[in-house]
């Protein structure tokens, strides 16, 4: 579980910042429209995909629903699911190691 949720924890972050950094741009200023349909339905995906593992992570841990609420917050923001991969998941590694 903790694999995967790493997984989709750094995908749906490359996927925020190519969808606002890189497509949307060239939607906007070049008139391409295709390539940030594409990266907007994996976005979308993702975006859910870490939602419903980031429940169930929680849930598994048993964490506080401060941690629980961090967890889910960190999806909406730029760099969040990096920053939650650093300080909670990449620890979780480490101990079973």
């Amino acid at each position: 579980m903790l694999k995967a949720f790493r997984i989709v924890a750094i995908l749906e972050g490359v996927s925020y910042l190519m969808l606002f950094c890189l497509t949307m741009p060239l939607k906007y200023l070049a008139d391409m429209p295709e390539p940030n349909k594409y990266v907007g339905y994996a976005h979308g995906f993702l975006f859910i995909a870490y939602v419903i593992l980031a429940i169930m992570f929680w849930m598994e841990k048993k964490w506080s629903l401060k941690k629980g609420l961090i967890l889910l917050v960190a999806s909406l923001l730029p760099f969040g699911t990096f920053y939650i991969d650093k300080k909670y998941l990449k620890p979780l590694v480490s101990s079973q190691a």
